[in-house]
C-alpha cells in the first residue's frame, strides 16, 4: 500500500539561494550637526569595533558553506563586513549599487537618527506609525525602495541560477526583499539585527523566505537591541 510521508522544502532547480546579511554596527551619530561622509548621497559611516568583531563572526559562520558570489552595496559598512568571508573564500565581492540603503532625501548623513530619537517630531511619531519612508522630505517611497533593490536580487538571480550567493546590504533594503518575497506591508521585517542572516531561494516566479534573523553565530559578540526605526 503507497504512503505519502510529509516532505521538506526542496531547492526547485534553476533556483538560486540568497543569503542576506545585514552588516554590522555602524558608527553612531552622537553629534548634534555633525554629518556622516556622504558617498553617492547616501551616508557612509563605517563600522565600530563591535561591528568589526561581528562581522568577523559572520565570516566564521558562513565560510564552510559552498558560496558561488558574494555582493556588497556601494557603501563602505558593507564592503567592511564583507571582508572577513571574502579573505577567508579568497573571492572578490561584486559590487551592486541597487543594494544601496533607503535614501533619505533631506534627512541623510545622518540627521535621521536624530529626529527619530525626538519623540514628538510630526513625521518621527509619523514614520514610527506606517513605517512609511515617503513621510521623511526627500526620501524614497517604500515602492521605489522596494522596486530598485528587488530589480537588483532579478539580476542576481538571473546570473546565478542554481548556485548560492550571499549579499551584504541594509535593514531597509532587508525590509523591502522579506516583504516583496512574503507580499506583505515592510514593517513586518523592520528591526533586523546587525549581522543578521537572512536566507531567500528566487525562482523566476516566485520567491521563498527560509530564515530571517537568525542570529546564531553572534553569541558573546553581543547584538544591540533594535528599533523598529532603525535602518541603515
Amino acid at each position: 500500500m503507497p504512503t505519502y510521508p510529509q516532505t521538506s522544502f526542496a531547492t526547485p532547480p534553476g533556483a538560486t539561494r540568497i543569503t542576506l546579511v545585514r552588516h554590522g554596527q555602524s558608527q553612531a551619530a552622537d553629534t548634534e550637526g555633525e554629518d556622516f561622509p556622504l558617498k553617492d548621497g547616501h551616508g557612509d559611516p563605517p563600522l565600530t569595533e563591535l561591528g568589526e568583531r561581528q562581522a568577523v563572526a559572520v565570516g566564521e559562520r558562513l565560510k564552510s558553506e559552498a558560496i558561488d558570489a558574494l555582493y556588497v552595496s556601494t557603501l563602505t559598512r558593507t564592503h567592511q563586513t564583507a571582508a572577513p568571508l571574502a579573505a577567508a573564500l579568497e573571492m572578490t565581492p561584486t559590487e551592486e549599487a541597487d543594494l544601496r540603503e533607503i535614501f533619505l532625501g533631506d534627512w541623510e548623513g545622518g540627521l535621521f537618527r536624530h529626529i527619530m530619537h525626538q519623540q514628538e517630531h510630526p513625521a518621527a511619531i509619523e514614520f514610527r506609525k506606517t513605517y512609511d519612508w515617503g513621510v521623511v522630505p526627500g526620501a524614497e517611497t517604500n515602492a521605489e525602495l522596494t522596486e530598485r533593490t528587488s530589480g537588483a536580487l532579478k539580476r542576481i538571480h538571473a546570473t546565478h541560477p542554481d548556485q548560492h550567493v550571499v549579499c551584504f546590504v541594509h535593514g531597509g533594503v532587508i525590509a523591502a526583499l522579506c516583504s516583496y518575497a512574503a507580499g506583505s506591508h515592510m514593517a513586518g521585517f523592520a528591526g533586523s539585527d546587525n549581522a543578521a542572516v537572512h536566507r531567500l531561494v528566487l525562482t523566476d516566479d516566485r520567491w521563498f523566505i527560509r530564515a530571517f534573523n537568525d542570529t546564531n553565530h553572534l553569541g558573546d559578540v553581543g547584538t544591540p537591541v533594535a528599533e523598529i526605526t532603525q535602518h541603515a
